[in-house]
């Protein structure tokens, strides 16, 4: 059969990240996709993975995704439309593209991206916010921006993942202003594990002024930090894979299918826009 590789999006906020785990009650995005597969009669039921699969990274518990990618060999029939079929609502595919032999969907990727969505009120507010000064020290937009020049570029980045091998990248750090909000963007090759989330600890450390910015340098030298010192990886609720690049695809967004995703992750954002307007009230109401 053809070779195919297909976007898919997903609310990791129920998952025990993307790729399986070997206890089988421990739910995954990759399990969900396995089932649709195997509900579609496109993976045999004692099959372990479709022929030809990979998938473009792990991304781990809690985290979401945009542009995951997966590629198989899969049927002319099997579209995002169809895969959705079998899929649960918090997981979408939305747009496909045909794939030469030999393509792998790990090691053919050009570039990823994550981006994460920090809630860091600016020191500088006229009027802060009370609820962000109970819950997030206010960040001056500077020196966050100064970290996260100084951490773009080529590293080993050895004291920012538990990764213990393979730990040069090459990173590009992007930091925009969003209201009480810095969306930070990371670009990069490929990413050790947790290295996002710590670099996003790091960088609010240094623009909160917990940490100095020459603490930067000290983590990126060859020794070890001493444990006391190490950085402890953000939240991951608020990371989304963003993006995947592959030189040699053409993806086609199905209409339906991307529709269809639209509508579950909209109603998503109104139900977690009211559940945080209840939260609101109960926290005001003891004041």
């Amino acid at each position: 059969m053809p070779r195919r590789a297909f976007r898919i999006a997903y609310d990791g906020t129920d998952y025990h990240g993307f790729q399986r785990q070997p206890q089988p009650d421990i739910p995954t995005v990759e399990d969900a996709v396995f089932d649709a597969l195997r509900a579609l009669a496109v993976l045999d039921p004692d099959a372990d993975k479709p022929a030809g699969y990979a998938a473009a990274g792990r991304t781990d518990a809690g985290v979401s995704a945009l542009a995951q990618t997966i590629a198989l060999e899969a049927p002319d029939w099997l579209t995002p439309r169809a895969l959705n079929a079998e899929l649960p609502a918090d997981v979408r595919a939305w747009a496909a593209a045909d794939a030469p032999d030999g393509f792998h969907a790990t090691h053919h990727a050009s570039r990823r991206a994550y981006t994460y969505h920090l809630y860091a009120p600016p020191a500088d507010a006229a009027t802060p916010d009370s609820d962000a000064d109970a819950t997030a020290p206010a960040v001056d937009d500077e020196r966050f921006r100064a970290a996260c020049d100084a951490l773009s570029g080529t590293h080993d980045i050895h004291n920012l993942t538990p990764d213990d091998r393979n730990t040069e990248r090459s990173l590009t750090i992007a930091a925009e202003r969003d209201g009480d909000y810095f969306v930070v963007t990371v670009s990069a090759g490929g990413f050790a594990r947790e290295l996002v989330r710590r670099l996003v600890s790091l960088v609010r450390a240094v623009g909160a002024g917990d940490s100095p910015l020459a603490k930067i340098e000290r983590v990126l030298e060859p020794e070890p930090l001493p444990g006391h010192e190490g950085i402890a990886p953000a939240p991951p609720e608020p990371l989304v894979l963003t993006a995947v690049d592959y030189p040699a695809l053409a993806f086609e967004i199905d209409a339906d299918a991307a529709e269809s995703a639209r509508a579950v992750f909209d109603r998503r954002r109104v139900d977690r826009r009211t559940g945080a307007r209840v939260a609101g009230q109960v926290a005001d109401g003891m004041r």
